[in-house]
């Protein structure tokens, strides 16, 4: 059944997974205990995290399961460009793409066939209930910002034809008011930043013809995950890009793109210029040393979990 010819829809919003089918696992179940009969799911679906097509397995079994409607995030649009260009430019060992070229490694044509097939942005019309815009980033460009309190935020809202805007892409969970629209992040699944490292996601549930929403933190085995991280060699793939997932996973606050910017800005004054992701690594270790982040690298160096 299509998402749209729902009735009584009860709808889980799941944005951001990155890979973590631990979380991920944590949100169906919760989801499906809580009154949940459809899924809208908006993008950025493995990276960052072990093993990711266990994370594939559940969208598949979930998609079987229940009415699904998944949306392209700006992570699926870099498989693309990287086989576009000859899957050149990413490196093991390398902090800066060590982690994307594992995750594009464990895709198989069925996961391809899958992506090619999802929006960057539609419209969700349920009969009797307000329009949905679900979209990763904002509803006209996959990678864009939707922030709180920010004049551009507001100018997109104004042009998207539906009252309600369901986004990602920030990792943090956000409301967004403007003067006839409604604009909602439903935090991160899988990386979520401002969260005591909780497993986010939303149930909107469709009631006397409008949206209640519902947020939902969720704690899981983070330290499983983190176990896996080093268990199936990310660590040695992209040492310090996942000294900062330990990090973010252990509920701390600086995000991926924060300590990348900082790497760069070294990287920068140190040599005139600096192009992502051709990125020495001696960079990476002079701020992961500077912002104290190192305790996952050092374990990882001991043997740690083996």
């Amino acid at each position: 059944m299509d998402i749209q010819n729902l009735k009584d829809p009860h709808i889980a919003v799941i944005s951001d997974i990155h890979g973590n089918y631990v979380a991920l696992e944590r949100c169906l179940d919760h989801a499906a205990s809580n009154q949940a009969n459809a899924y809208l799911f908006l993008g950025d679906y493995v990276s960052e995290l072990a093993y990711p097509e266990r994370t594939m397995r559940l969208l598949y079994e979930t998609a079987q399961k229940y009415p699904c409607m998944f949306i392209r995030g700006n992570k699926e649009d870099y498989w693309f460009q990287f086989r576009d260009r000859g899957e050149t430019g990413w490196e093991y060992g390398n902090s800066t793409s060590g982690a994307l070229l594992y995750a594009y490694r464990s895709l198989t044509s069925r996961d391809f066939d899958f992506f090619s097939q999802m929006p960057a942005s539609r419209k969700l019309l349920l009969e009797g209930f307000p329009g949905i815009t679900a979209c990763h980033g904002s509803p006209f460009r996959v990678n864009e910002k939707m922030l709180p309190e920010d004049e551009n935020t507001l100018q997109i809202m104004e042009r998207t034809q539906t009252p309600l805007i369901l986004f990602g892409h920030t990792h943090v969970r956000t409301r967004i008011a403007g003067k006839d629209r409604l604009a909602i992040n439903p935090g991160s699944a899988g990386i979520s930043y401002r969260s005591g490292g909780k497993a986010q996601y939303l149930l909107l549930h469709g009631r006397n013809g409008g949206w209640e929403e519902e947020p939902v933190s969720l704690t899981y085995d983070t330290d499983r995950v983190i176990r896996e991280l080093h268990k199936s060699g990310l660590y040695r793939h992209a040492p310090y890009w996942c000294v900062v997932t330990e990090n973010i996973l252990r509920g701390g606050e600086l995000s991926h793109g924060t300590v990348l910017a900082r790497v760069m800005e070294l990287c920068t004054q140190d040599t005139g210029s600096c192009s992502w992701p051709d990125i020495p690594e001696k960079y990476w270790e002079k701020v992961i040393a500077e912002l104290k982040l190192e305790n996952g690298r050092k374990k990882e160096a001991k043997g740690w979990m083996k």
